[in-house]
């Protein structure tokens, strides 16, 4: 049977932080009122001229520091023409043969360890405006306000194999984005969009296959579901002797499957030409030192430095890189408490970013603050509550009311202080084991495991509080060995 190789390249259009559009000093904040952000530029009034966001100009050049890639201090912006009712101007400015980054790489953990993807380059534009079909009955509504927003189109080179892979990448150039402040990522606002161009081809064959662009998928899940069938799809039809062709398609997320949209436009379809409005634009050293000088730890190098100075696995470090807030609420955390850097991890990984997400929230979001947090986890380091009963303080701190947010407050309003004190959970045992002599005798006579559940008993009867490992330690020293089981 013959094997297959999928080729997939991606083009991820963030929309860059700036106050104004790139081309007017127009606002971009989201959730206006339809075209009450559409200026006199966006809507291609006769003899209105672009101005350059040197703000954008200086988020492009940040992200392309961060991935080593070639700056060009000359780009050049085009006209690239096509017709929808979105784009007034019957064109969009954007860059063509002179961008403004050229070719750098991310990494990304794949199934075989570490592999580096290639990007192509990285170019300014502006984006379109959007087409309402939904409240019109039939009709479709234009909103302008996203017309003129500034983009950074990340193009990648065809290096990566899988689904999986993909949204790995995908994931690490969000991360990257929300680090360097760039662009707030949101997927939900399109903020954060990506067309992805897939092909298959027989294994070890080095021509590409016939490709299909997958448009403006807005989610990882539904990226990775939709290159999945778009794979399987290909497949199919070459392997029952037909032919593929290159064009767009789109993803119905209800029926998980990709449908035909129309030809897939070449270069030339486009008739780029420079814009004879905008002047080349040039960047100085001064500006790219100063740019420079502002990036922060990026998220690869902070990943390897959990894993070296604190001991943490590539998959805890790699959870906790995931989001810039994640990380820094992490950092803040360790740096209040003895409690170590896995203990820590553990918490935020598991109890904190449970609730988080059962509650729909993000951790800059989070009612338990860093300092609460940091606090809860000194007190089972001191061992004035365990492990369980914490948990009942951070439902406690998730629920209160801000100004009732006190762990030792909580800690004390619900009697939860640890029983440490030996006497008392010496005498809490010898009742257990009167109570449940038959399990002692099974104990001694070799099984094991029902040293477990007289443990639980003893816990039971504290109500949850006795110190476990005094417990442990206490009953194993009252039962002995078991017999060696033959």
């Amino acid at each position: 049977m013959m094997q297959w190789e999928s080729v997939i390249g991606l083009e991820v259009h963030a929309q860059l932080n700036t106050h104004s559009k790139i081309f007017a000093a127009t606002a971009t904040e989201y959730g206006a009122a339809a075209n009450a952000q559409a200026c006199d530029f966006s809507i291609a009034l006769p003899g209105t001229l672009p101005v350059m966001n040197r703000q954008a100009a200086r988020l492009a050049v940040k992200f392309g520091l961060a991935i080593n890639a070639e700056i060009n201090r000359h780009s050049l912006f085009a006209r690239k023409h096509y017709f929808y009712p979105d784009l007034p101007k019957g064109y969009q400015i954007s860059q063509y043969e002179h961008p403004i980054v050229g070719k750098g790489s991310v990494e990304i953990t794949a199934e075989q360890g570490v592999k580096v993807i290639r990007i192509a380059r990285a170019h300014l534009e502006e984006d379109a405006g959007k087409s309402r079909h939904e409240d019109f009955q039939g009709m479709t509504g234009i909103d302008l306000n996203r017309a003129g927003t500034p983009l950074l189109e990340i193009v990648s080179e065809p290096d990566l194999r899988s689904a999986a892979e993909a949204v790995a990448y995908l994931k690490q150039v969000h991360a990257l984005l929300r680090y360097l402040e760039i662009s707030d990522g949101n997927m939900q606002e399109g903020s954060f969009r990506c067309d992805v161009n897939v092909s298959v081809r027989p294994a070890g064959q080095q021509q590409l296959g016939v490709r299909a662009e997958l448009k403006n998928v807005n989610s990882f899940r539904f990226i990775e579901k939709a290159i999945d069938f778009e794979i399987a799809r290909q497949i199919s039809v070459l392997e029952d002797g037909g032919s593929l062709r290159q064009e767009t398609r789109l993803y119905d997320a209800e029926q998980n499957q990709t449908r035909p949209m129309r030809s897939k436009e070449e270069d030339h379809d486009y008739r780029y030409f420079p814009d004879p409005d905008l002047p080349p634009l040039q960047l100085d050293e001064c500006l790219i030192a100063e740019v420079r000088a502002q990036l922060p730890e990026l998220p690869t190098p902070r990943k390897q430095r959990f894993q070296r100075e604190l001991g943490l696995s590539a998959h805890d470090a790699e959870q906790l890189i995931s989001e810039r807030e994640m990380a820094d609420y992490f950092e803040a955390v360790k740096a209040r408490t003895q409690a170590d850097a896995k203990t820590v991890a553990n918490w935020i990984l598991g109890e904190l970013s449970g609730a988080l997400n059962k509650h729909g929230l993000c951790i800059a979001q989070s009612p338990v603050n860093s300092a609460q947090l940091a606090l809860l986890l000194e007190r089972i380091a001191d061992r004035t509550i365990s492990g369980n009963l914490a948990k009942q303080v951070f439902h406690s701190l998730w629920h209160s009311q801000p100004s009732a947010r006190d762990v030792d407050a909580i800690i004390a309003a619900k009697g939860l202080t640890q029983i440490t004190d030996r006497a008392e959970i010496e005498t809490m045992i010898e009742r257990v084991v009167r109570a449940h002599a038959e399990q002692v005798a099974q104990y001694r006579q070799g099984k094991s495991k029902v040293f477990g559940f007289l443990v639980g008993q003893v816990m039971q009867a504290s109500a949850g509080k006795a110190n476990p490992q005094q417990v442990n330690q206490i009953l194993q020293q009252k039962l002995g060995e078991p017999e060696a089981s033959g």
